[in-house]
């Protein structure tokens, strides 16, 4: 193999990797987009939970008081 064909091979295998790269770099900012995604659903839920949990305490000190039985 020739000077030549090594340095064509190289320069082959260098695009391939530059390619990969690019690619791999477009799948991490995809994933950080999701995951930011993820985390703002997560936010939401946890929000959601803590209102019900209100909610529901709310209601059961309703009853007792109806029940006359207060806390």
């Amino acid at each position: 193999m020739t000077i030549d064909e090594r340095l064509e091979k190289l320069t082959e295998r260098h695009e391939a990797l530059a390619q990969t790269v690019e690619i791999i770099a477009g799948m991490q900012k995809d994933n950080e987009r999701r995951f930011a995604e993820t985390d703002r659903r997560i936010g939401q839920v946890l929000e959601a939970i803590t209102q019900l949990g209100h909610i529901a305490e709310s209601h059961d000190r309703r009853l007792d008081n109806l029940e006359g039985n207060s806390r």
